[in-house]
């Protein structure tokens, strides 16, 4: 990774955070909670700079400018709101329970290789 790309990274990340201030206060207390949620969960392109969160801050903003409530924009279960958003993404856990299959299939293939 270039220098330039960490600058522009930065920039990108102080102009998303400059927008989540700007939303109504109980639409940033859902939008931090969602990217507690999301940061645990793991999907793996918010590592891709702020696609993800950068939609979820349009929604927000639609939202607010229309003066609908935040959970009448995600719902009452949140958790929820944000598996769906996910739900055809990879995440971190999919790679770990794919690398521990893995790993248990050749463990068993070592041993039944002894064995014969």
């Amino acid at each position: 990774m270039k220098i330039r790309d960490i600058i522009e990274g930065k920039k990108e990340w102080r102009a998303h955070v400059a927008r989540v201030k700007a939303l109504p206060q109980d639409y940033q207390i859902v939008y931090k909670e969602i990217q507690k949620y999301l940061f645990k969960v793991g999907p793996v392109e918010l590592t891709d700079g702020t696609g993800l969160l950068s939609g979820i801050v349009d929604l927000f903003e639609e939202g607010a400018a229309l003066g609908k409530g935040v959970l009448e924009v995600t719902g009452r279960d949140v958790a929820a709101f944000c598996d769906d958003l996910i739900k055809d993404s990879k995440t971190y856990a999919d790679i770990y329970q794919e690398s521990a299959g893995q790993e248990v299939y050749k463990a068993m293939k070592k041993v039944t290789d002894k064995e014969k």
